[in-house]
This record gives structure tokens, C-alpha cells and sequence, in this order.
């Protein structure tokens, strides 16, 4: 049978270790966000160099990124995108860069600069 004392040290030790525990929580959530974030932006890239370097267009390979980004809020705009060169010729290499501001949720730490890249040669 428990007594009061030890019913009170119980919750001592809870009333310590339930804000590791929260701030832990926390923590998992913003890296799994992170991470997410981090492979939308990639994946972003890749899809933007890949128009690029197919069609030398860089207007529709910007746009085909942002579309690719969708689940990305606030979403993707021209100012975070950046193609070098900024026209294909065959055999040469263009860079498809997206830059963005990753805002956490807990506002505990942040925000998290964060970057897509994406290499390509040109004409296939």
C-alpha cells in the first residue's frame, strides 16, 4: 500500500522530468518538419533543373519548382529561385539553387535557413 509521502515524491519526480519530456516532443517534431521540408526543397530542385536542362526555359523550370513544392507554406516565389546559368547550351552544366526560411513551430529556436540544390548538363 502506497503512503502520502510516497504519492508526493511521484509527483515531485513527475513535476521534474515532464518539461525534458515536452521539450523533447518538441524537438521531434521541428527536426521531423525539418526534414521534410529539406526533401520537398531537394526534390523542388531536381524537378527545376531537370526542365532546365530539357528545355531551356528557365520561366517554365521556375514554375515547374513551385509546383513541385506545393506542401511548402509560405510557398515558393521567384526571389527564392536562382539558375546559373541562365541559358542551357548543350553539354554544359546549369544549377537550379532554391533558398528558403524555415519558421518552426514552437518559435523555441530558429528560424532555420535552408537550401535545394540541383546540378544538370544541358541537352540531356
Amino acid at each position: 500500500m502506497s503512503t502520502t509521502k510516497e504519492r508526493g515524491s511521484v509527483a515531485v519526480e513527475f513535476a521534474l522530468l515532464a518539461p525534458v519530456l515536452v521539450m523533447l516532443l518538441l524537438g521531434i517534431m521541428e527536426f521531423g518538419r525539418a526534414y521534410n521540408v529539406q526533401i520537398s526543397l531537394s526534390s523542388a530542385a531536381r524537378e527545376g533543373v531537370r526542365v532546365m536542362a530539357i528545355g531551356n526555359d528557365s520561366t517554365a523550370a521556375r514554375t515547374a519548382a513551385k509546383n513541385a513544392a506545393t506542401a511548402l507554406k509560405p510557398a515558393l516565389t521567384d526571389a527564392n529561385i536562382t539558375v546559373s546559368p541562365a541559358t542551357c547550351t548543350t553539354g554544359a552544366q546549369v544549377t537550379f539553387t532554391i533558398t528558403y526560411t524555415l519558421a518552426t513551430m514552437t518559435g523555441i529556436a530558429g528560424p532555420f535557413p535552408m537550401q535545394g540544390k540541383g546540378v544538370m548538363v544541358c541537352g540531356g
